[in-house]
């Protein structure tokens, strides 16, 4: 049931016009055209997102229209910037953008691990929310930070233990970390080649750690958070999602065959893929360790341990986000997993108990893999996704599912 709310100052509006076919029509050449105007929140809209326009929609009969007496009622449930753009053809917009206000994110975060089917949980995590008082003396920034990771190890856990032990080492001392009273763009800059320093810093370690095989790995995901700034860096297949008022944008990239990017990297360096796995052998594209898939360093390997890494600025309409490992993404989609942890905090706001139903959900939907979820919140509470909707009487139900498979695309 969707509920009238107040009208927003800061909305989108959104000009429709569709020209419809309806059979038996009294309008000349069995044509009616709709021209008609919503109101969509602006906090629907989002620059990256999986998520497509979805309508309930209310059309007259054809036999009781007339140019004169047509109306159309439109219920709104999601909307994104993707779907806009795809549909520019039919829908024009006009943004009215508030002026942006800095924000300040009430970190908290929970975490959750499972073994899942497996023999061994081979996942490891960390999750630090005050980041300088972890470090210490070592902290030399002015602004407020957090810190998360997971490392998925594979051939074993010893790969991604490792890493998580010395993460603070390989992080924050070995690599150069950049030190400012602002965050400037170049400052961001030198933390992001600072981070990537620090994956290749890992990759080496292992290498020159005796007790850790050849043949193990570990995929890696960080996140770091720096007053309202977030920087991601990522090699392997854990995924980060971020909630923008309920709608789900994924902020990293599986490195898998599935990314064409990567498969024409790997290719054009000589590897090669077969059922789906790198030489064979491996699910990933990048990741730590693994050397007995690499060439000697300076090489140009088909798997690499370098991070792809993104960057983003948090605003009020970020309400949280996931990091979890592929076994929590082989069964879910973004979307699914942002609903239930939102149903979650609405219902009992800890994130450590979302951490826990989103790994019980992959349980429940047979996932294969050991499971490790993150949940990472930016405000105190979770507010219901407001709705906007026009509503006109005199509509069929069988003229509203035609104006409905049209608007859909079938």
């Amino acid at each position: 049931m969707h509920t009238t709310t107040p009208h927003n100052p800061h909305q989108t509006l959104i000009s429709l016009k569709f020209l419809l076919n309806l059979y038996s029509s009294p309008i000349s050449s069995n044509k009616l055209l709709l021209d008609f105007m919503i109101m969509v929140p602006e906090d629907m809209l989002c620059e990256q997102t999986l998520c497509s326009v979805q309508f309930n929609i209310c059309v007259p009969k054809p036999d009781v229209l007339s140019p004169d007496s047509a109306s159309v009622s439109i219920d709104l449930v999601s909307v994104s910037d993707s779907a806009v753009s795809c549909c520019s053809a039919s829908i024009k917009t006009s943004l009215v953008v508030p002026a942006p206000t800095r924000f300040n994110p009430n970190i908290r975060s929970g975490s959750h691990t499972d073994i899942g089917p497996r023999r061994s949980n081979e996942d490891e995590h960390i999750r630090i929310d005050d980041l300088s008082s972890h470090l210490g003396d070592l902290y030399k920034w002015p602004h407020p930070s957090s810190f998360y990771a997971i490392f998925d190890g594979h051939g074993g856990s010893e790969a991604a233990s490792y890493v998580k032990n010395h993460a603070m080492k390989l992080f924050f001392q070995d690599s150069s970390l950049p030190e400012s009273s602002d965050i400037t763009e170049s400052f961001l800059k030198d933390l992001e080649h600072s981070h990537c320093k620090a994956f290749l810093l890992a990759d080496q370690a292992i290498a020159n750690e005796c007790s850790i095989s050849d043949y193990c790995g570990t995929t890696a995901l960080t996140v770091l958070i720096l007053g309202q700034h977030l920087l991601i860096a990522n090699a392997g297949d854990c995924r980060a999602v971020l909630s923008k008022k309920g709608v789900a944008v994924q902020m990293s990239q599986d490195h898998r065959p599935s990314y064409l990017e990567e498969k024409k990297r790997v290719e054009e360096l000589g590897g090669y893929f077969e059922d789906g796995y790198l030489n064979g052998e491996l699910a990933v594209t990048r990741a730590l360790g693994d050397w007995h898939m690499k060439l000697p360093v300076g090489s140009n390997s088909p798997l690499i341990a370098k991070p792809e890494v993104s960057q983003t600025v948090l605003s009020e309409d970020d309400e949280f986000m996931i990091i979890g490992c592929d076994g929590i993404w082989d069964v879910m989609s973004n979307q699914e997993a942002v609903g239930i942890v939102r149903r979650q905090l609405r219902k009992n706001n800890d994130p450590e108990m979302c951490a826990r139903e989103l790994v019980n959900q992959a349980l429940r939907l047979d996932t294969g893999d050991n499971l490790t979820a993150i949940v990472v919140c930016f405000g105190n509470r979770v507010e219901p996704v407001t709705r906007s909707k026009l509503r006109c009487s005199g509509m069929s139900e069988e003229a509203r599912n035609r104006l409905r498979s049209l608007l859909e695309g079938n």
